[in-house]
């Protein structure tokens, strides 16, 4: 216990806008559950070579908890089930396992300073108070001092990696004023849309250009894996938490001497559920989408049962019942699916041809006269569509055509009299032409330079950091979310 923090009566404040930043979670669906044996389930999994026990994820799992209540106050339980704490306890682990490896460490000092400057556990005149401190660990955070205190000793651990991490992330001057111009500067345009969906209407697909079709893109039609697994859950209530973790040790001590899984769930007076096949890319019916159960079930053997798996308030015990591998459908069984895959390509082609036979046409004009270049007028020789757009900003949407980025940026490099190349969009294939341009109120900018340096460069720092991050998963091997450790 520090008990400096006790009697030390007033401290500086120490910047903690780093420690939050690095609160949300970078998620990685990558690093996957692994099941290996019934011996590797004694520990949570493996960080560069070394194993995690259970209560090391336990406690790594409660630490994050605690950070997301700092950050989030009252507000947690309206975003927690967006959160994915248990991703984040893997991510703590695996931070602090690479700060370690860079020696890198936090004072007591440090620790008090931190403590001391959350405004929660201060009185009203700003004064950190023993009391409140007290108070807030045993009936917010329910966390023993000794054990908040490391985790804060944590936290400015992963803070310290992080400054150095993207300690020579920088932004210059001219990439400053760009991402301002695209953040402020308005532009409209002119532009002739080739859209699939208008010639969908008019092509008349015959049974033997769809069986070719599909004879040439048979692997576009096959089946992922598929498994119909049978599962027991059990939700999980405060007031009997306790009860409901003990019914489950018992059921896996059950399970592990080899008792029939039905037979065992039975006793306890839990009903075996069973899904029916569903694919790796469906909602898993009755329980939701997961990626993480379907990370674990496509590492299971037909009639292997999973450790103990807790999302949101449910616990969940899985066995897989069978499983059926990756195969190329019959023509007969999908004809009508071929068929709109057809009607949907066709049509992308014709779009495609159209607009490209009008950015010729509109290069031919341009090289006789720049000036001379009408869209409406092009666009209507090979039946397509032209209109233009109100003034916008970068990532605002465009009503009929959507995102607006794409647009946006190719416009930057357009001369005055100038068009595109196609560009395309999900909605269709594109060519755009400047309409107005409202550039950057330079004054404004002068003004506003330094706070959006320092913001762009918090996001810089952010997404360097994110990346980094991600080049650490190769080090990590999840084998269960033991969450009833």
């Amino acid at each position: 216990m520090l008990k400096k923090l006790r009697k030390k009566k007033t401290a500086k404040k120490i910047w903690i806008i780093l420690i939050l930043l690095i609160t949300p979670a970078f998620i990685f669906w990558g690093f996957g559950s692994f099941i290996r044996s019934r011996q590797e389930t004694s520990y949570a999994g493996i960080i560069s070579g070394r194993k995690v026990t259970l209560l090391e994820y336990k406690e790594a799992l409660d630490a994050t908890r605690n950070q997301a209540i700092i950050q989030f106050g009252d507000k947690l339980p309206e975003v927690e089930k967006n959160l994915n704490l248990e991703i984040q306890a893997w991510e703590r682990l695996l931070l602090l396992a690479e700060a370690k490896s860079r020696k890198i460490n936090a004072s007591d000092a440090e620790v008090i300073e931190l403590i001391k400057s959350y405004p929660f556990f201060k009185t009203k005149n700003g004064q950190f108070d023993q009391q409140i401190y007290s108070q807030m660990l045993q009936y917010v955070f329910h966390t023993q001092p000794r054990v908040f205190e490391e985790q804060a000793r944590q936290t400015l651990i992963i803070s310290k990696l992080y400054k150095a991490v993207t300690s020579n992330v920088n932004v210059s001057e001219e990439g400053v004023k760009e991402e301002y111009k695209k953040m402020n500067e308005q532009i409209a345009l002119y532009y002739i849309a080739g859209i699939p969906a208008d010639f969908a209407k008019d092509i008349i697909a015959c049974e033997e250009e769809v069986k070719n079709y599909f004879a040439k893109n048979s692997l576009q039609f096959k089946e992922p894996v598929s498994f119909n697994i049978e599962y027991i859950s059990l939700t999980l209530q405060e007031k009997d938490e306790a009860i409901i973790k003990n019914k489950i040790k018992h059921l896996v001590l059950r399970l592990n001497k080899k008792d029939e899984f039905t037979k065992a769930a039975k006793e306890f007076n839990l009903e075996v559920k069973e899904t029916g096949l569903f694919s790796q890319t469906d909602a898993i019916p009755g329980i939701g989408w997961s990626p993480q159960i379907l990370n674990l079930i496509s590492q299971l053997k037909v009639g292997e049962f999973s450790p103990p798996i807790h999302t949101d308030k449910n616990y969940y015990i899985l066995r897989l019942k069978e499983k059926k591998e990756s195969y190329i459908p019959d023509f007969p069984a999908i004809k009508d699916r071929v068929r709109e895959r057809f009607i949907k390509d066709k049509s992308q082609e014709i779009a495609k041809g159209k607009l490209e036979d009008c950015l010729k046409k509109l290069k031919e004009l341009y090289q006789n006269n720049p000036k001379s270049i009408n869209f409406d007028k092009t666009a209507k020789l090979y039946g397509l569509k032209s209109s233009s757009t109100q003034l916008f900003k970068y990532g605002s949407y465009i009503e009929g055509i959507g995102a607006s980025d794409s647009f946006f940026t190719t416009a930057q490099n357009l001369k005055e009299d100038g068009f595109s190349e196609i560009i395309e969009m999900p909605s269709g294939f594109y060519i755009i032409k400047l309409k107005a341009k409202i550039p950057i109120d330079e004054k404004k900018f002068a003004e506003e330079k330094d706070e959006f340096t320092k913001r762009l460069l918090v996001q810089k720092k952010i997404e360097y950091f994110s990346k980094f991050l991600e080049g650490l998963k190769a080090k990590v091997r999840i084998f269960v979310k033991p969450s009833l450790a």
